[in-house]
């Protein structure tokens, strides 16, 4: 598996993957849109002003795009953080380490890049298992009460002292829609 650095000629590829990812039920039982809301999603983000090409990622297998995850640009209080998602493997080729390995490299170039702070909303003990906790427990409140412990974060690097601490908002596709 190779992990690299998306590109415009991906789009079509990581529109596929995406849809194919997400097109089975929500977790409240209701279809899944279509497209899916993380195609869309996904479009918005990396046309708009808070995406960060460096932290959009690819995994090939065989030359072919088999995951995907892309960081932006998001804040905590009145400082900058970013916000993973949607990230996505396709169906054919999940629970093979492969979205493990994107997140863990997102991390690794965010932290390389001085980033403080990840924040996502997923499942806890996915997640968990690579260092994420509950937002809550560093001092960032979630978007929406709600989300409770589906919203985590995990710090890069700063201390308790120097990380930010409040609420966390998404780069602006995520309130669009």
């Amino acid at each position: 598996m190779l992990i690299r650095t998306y590109r415009v000629d991906d789009r079509a590829a990581v529109d596929r993957l995406l849809a194919e990812a997400f097109s089975g039920p929500q977790p409240d039982g209701s279809p899944a849109a279509s497209p899916p809301i993380e195609v869309v999603l996904n479009t918005a983000l990396v046309t708009s002003v808070e995406f960060l090409p460096h932290l959009a990622l690819v995994a090939e297998i065989d030359g072919a795009v088999a995951g995907y995850c892309i960081t932006t640009r998001g804040w905590v209080g009145d400082g900058s953080a970013l916000g993973l998602g949607p990230i996505g493997v396709d169906p054919s080729v999940q629970r093979r380490g492969i979205g493990s390995a994107l997140v863990r490299e997102t991390l690794r170039l965010a932290a390389e890049h001085g980033e403080r702070v990840v924040a996502l909303l997923g499942d806890p003990a996915y997640y968990g298992r690579l260092g994420f906790v509950p937002s809550v427990d560093l001092g960032i409140t979630p978007p929406e009460p709600a989300w409770g412990a589906y919203f985590q974060a995990i710090r890069l690097g700063a201390t308790e002292a120097d990380a930010p601490v409040g609420a966390f908002r998404y780069a602006a596709p995520f309130d669009e829609l």
